[in-house]
């Protein structure tokens, strides 16, 4: 009588790893350091570029204009160390407390240019049709010069110009009058043109941000009963947090150094000093014929101090661009 076949039974299969000497566990760790050491030469290869144009027209130029800041240096003679006698110089100056003054007056610009942007980039986030038109545009006085606007905006702001004729037709100017002749009006004629050129680089950022935005947060706020407004304060703007830190330390900085605009609508402050700034101050001493490097140098260096002030007020209020989102 046969004896009944036992059931086959699988055992898993198991495979031992070949043991690896030592000399060559230490040749494949030479060859895998190797390899970093050269992926890392070469990606700083590719940055070389770079880093070579970031020292020579970044670098270097703030690490020389802060020694000419305590020195006298008219480009003809070299520099001579006088300590601080350029600051002392300086903050005895009316005209230069006058050009920051005005300097700091132009960062009035900032909170309304933020707000501005916010709204114009929940505007074209939307799915509409031709929506890629009204980015485009929106975008188009970023890319043109200022030199080219500031025209166009002077013309516009002239007497019996456009905006002449749109304000006294709705009753808000009595007179015919440019408002780059009047001094109480200069400074925020001018304010008003670099509101309208920057609207659409910081509607670029904001749309970025919104877009990084988790939808489903969004959705299952309103699934809950949120109303849009509660969703925009809640999930929207917390989200924005770290663009709106971006945004703000950027416009921030350009209004305190404002120079171009100035310039070119309003010549060394014109009328009266009233839109004259502090980098206006500066460039006046270094190429307006006293060719007094040092104390150009120390202007900007208290002007580069209000910024970075500025800056830590700016990581205060938006709680270090933190994300709650």
């Amino acid at each position: 009588m046969p004896f009944p076949a036992r059931p086959a039974t699988l055992r898993p299969m198991t495979t031992k790893g070949r043991r690896v000497s030592r000399r060559e566990q230490h040749r494949i760790g030479g060859t895998g350091a190797s390899v970093t050491v050269r992926n890392t030469l070469i990606a700083y290869a590719f940055m070389l570029p770079f880093l070579i144009l970031l020292v020579v027209y970044h670098t270097w130029p703030v690490i020389f204009g802060s020694y000419l800041a305590f020195t006298k240096y008219n480009i003809i003679s070299p520099p001579q160390w006088v300590g601080l006698d350029n600051f002392r110089e300086l903050f005895a100056d009316e005209q230069f407390w006058s050009g920051l003054r005005n300097s700091l007056k132009y960062v009035l610009v900032v909170p309304v240019i933020q707000v501005i942007s916010i709204l114009v980039a929940l505007l074209v986030n939307r799915p509409l049709r031709g929506i890629g038109f009204f980015r485009t545009a929106y975008y188009v006085p970023v890319v043109t010069s200022f030199a080219v606007v500031g025209l166009i905006w002077s013309w516009l702001y002239k007497q019996g110009g456009a905006v002449n004729s749109i304000l006294m037709g709705l009753g808000l100017m009595r007179g015919d009058h440019s408002l780059l002749d009047n001094p109480a009006t200069a400074l925020f004629a001018v304010m008003f043109v670099t509101l309208w050129k920057g609207i659409g680089y910081y509607m670029v950022l904001y749309l970025a941000g919104l877009q990084g935005i988790s939808r489903e947060l969004e959705e299952a706020a309103t699934i809950d009963g949120a109303t849009r407004s509660q969703v925009f304060w809640n999930i929207t703007l917390p989200g924005l947090r770290p663009t709106i830190l971006v945004c703000s330390l950027l416009s921030t900085i350009s209004a305190i150094k404002v120079f171009e605009e100035l310039y070119v609508m309003t010549p060394n402050g014109y009328p009266a000093g009233s839109t004259y700034s502090a980098l206006m101050y500066s460039f006046s001493k270094a190429f307006g014929g006293d060719f007094n490097f040092g104390l150009a140098a120390a202007a900007s260096m208290v002007v580069a101090v209000v910024s970075i002030l500025f800056g830590l007020i700016n990581f205060r209020l938006t709680k270090g661009g933190r994300s709650d989102a």
